[in-house]
């Protein structure tokens, strides 16, 4: 007991040490960047659904912990307050969803201001300071959403859309690096997100750019009568085959891989990866959407149903309008109307190495009575009803329309 007393003391001295030498790490930050005599944006941009972090710069030396406001423009009277006033606000990433509202989806950490799943309607101001309103640190943040964005296989030939130039403004693509290939030791897939940006000399000069007269698309530097330049381009993704072999504990023994031909070629299972695997039972004609543990829309990775590989070049959210089955720009995996073909077990490839399973199994649900007030009750009630109504139109005009032709084909005699 003495010594796992004296081994827990040790453990919290260490971690005291680190957390004191973080802050100290931190202060010498401020210590050697000096706060702007006025306020400007930092820009920065991202896709949809990404998680992004804005650190806070630069704050005086007497202030202990600070507060993150949220405004949709400049100088605008309705603010909102992303803290709880201690610079203390951390959440379980885990628990996020998207589309819920931006004080469900952000933490601090170390004066820096973290934002999970990122939503078009979070575009706007972010300004680090102190509870009685004073500003340090800005940033104008552009979310740039990912529905009809635009999609280039590269090997079959296509590229993303070109540049556009007008009088006072030209819009370019600005691409990310490409990703690690998604699998190894299979053909794989690679990424490349690529952002709308606005090149002009117009721009407000109170916005910081890391490129001179260069910003984002969605970003108010950009003047009020450019706003229409938004729709003219969309951003964008690249896709490339790769092949990476894998790591050496990451390849299955030789004996077990010999054994694995040996039952595949008697058609009976084959060797299986030998990672977590989840069991879950679906309704037949429901939909599903499996998330990729640990995976952010910016990572690397593939989907595949048992042996078969889901690649994006066939399975990507737009490549089919009658697709059931497809992988959106976040990485999760759609199955719509589940059928009883869907059952078996999905793989999930994160970074080049599979990381999960997910075995399902898909089930008939006996029929139940439906009370009144359910909402596909009340539906189909008004669906026939509308229905009744139409018909019942129709059937009194048809009729109106034979007596009055029956009245003038045979006027009364006077």
């Amino acid at each position: 007991m003495v010594v796992r007393a004296l081994g827990a003391a040790v453990l919290l001295c260490v971690v005291d040490v680190l957390h004191a030498f973080a802050i100290e790490e931190k202060g010498d930050v401020f210590k050697r960047m000096a706060c702007p005599a006025f306020l400007v944006f930092d820009n920065a941009a991202y896709l949809a659904d990404m998680t992004f972090e804005l650190p806070c710069n630069c704050k005086p030396e007497e202030v202990s912990s600070v507060v993150w406001y949220f405004q949709k423009k400049a100088g605008s009277r309705k603010t909102t307050v992303l803290t709880d006033f201690a610079g203390t606000v951390v959440v379980d990433s885990g628990h996020v969803r998207a589309g819920s509202d931006v004080l469900k989806r952000f933490s601090i950490r170390m004066f820096s201001l973290i934002v999970f799943r990122a939503q078009v309607t979070d575009s706007g101001h972010y300004l680090c300071g102190t509870k009685k309103g004073d500003f340090f640190y800005g940033y104008d943040v552009d979310v740039q959403p990912t529905k009809h964005i635009t999609v280039a296989f590269v090997d079959k030939g296509e590229h993303i859309q070109d540049d556009f130039t007008g009088n006072l403004f030209s819009l370019f693509t600005t691409f990310w690096d490409w990703t690690s290939c998604d699998r190894c030791g299979v053909r794989g897939e690679q990424r490349r997100i690529g952002l709308c940006y606005v090149r002009s000399g117009q721009l407000h000069p109170r916005y910081r750019t890391t490129v001179p007269n260069v910003t984002s698309c969605g970003s108010r530097a950009v003047p009020t009568h450019f706003q229409h330049i938004g729709p003219l381009r969309r951003p964008g993704v690249a896709i490339r085959s790769c092949l990476t072999p894998c790591l050496e504990e990451e390849v299955p023994e030789e004996g077990v891989q010999a054994i694995s031909n040996v039952i595949s070629k008697l058609g009976e299972k084959p060797w299986l990866p030998r990672v977590p695997t989840q069991f879950h039972k679906q309704p037949i004609g429901s939909g599903l959407i499996i998330a990729c543990p640990g995976a952010r829309p910016e990572h690397a990775v593939a989907w595949d149903k048992d042996s078969v590989r889901l690649y994006r070049s066939r399975y990507l959210v737009g490549v089919n309008r009658s697709m059931r089955v497809f992988i959106d720009h976040g990485n999760h995996l759609h199955i719509q109307r589940l059928q009883s073909s869907d059952r078996g077990t999905y793989f999930c490839w994160r970074e080049g190495k599979m990381v999960a399973g997910f075995r399902l199994s898909v089930i008939y649900q006996h029929r139940r009575w439906r009370a009144l007030n359910d909402p596909e009750t009340v539906y189909a009630v008004k669906a026939i009803g509308m229905s009744y109504i139409l018909i019942s139109i129709i059937f009194v005009v048809i009729h109106v329309c034979r007596c009055c032709r029956r009245v003038l084909r045979y006027p009364a005699s006077t």
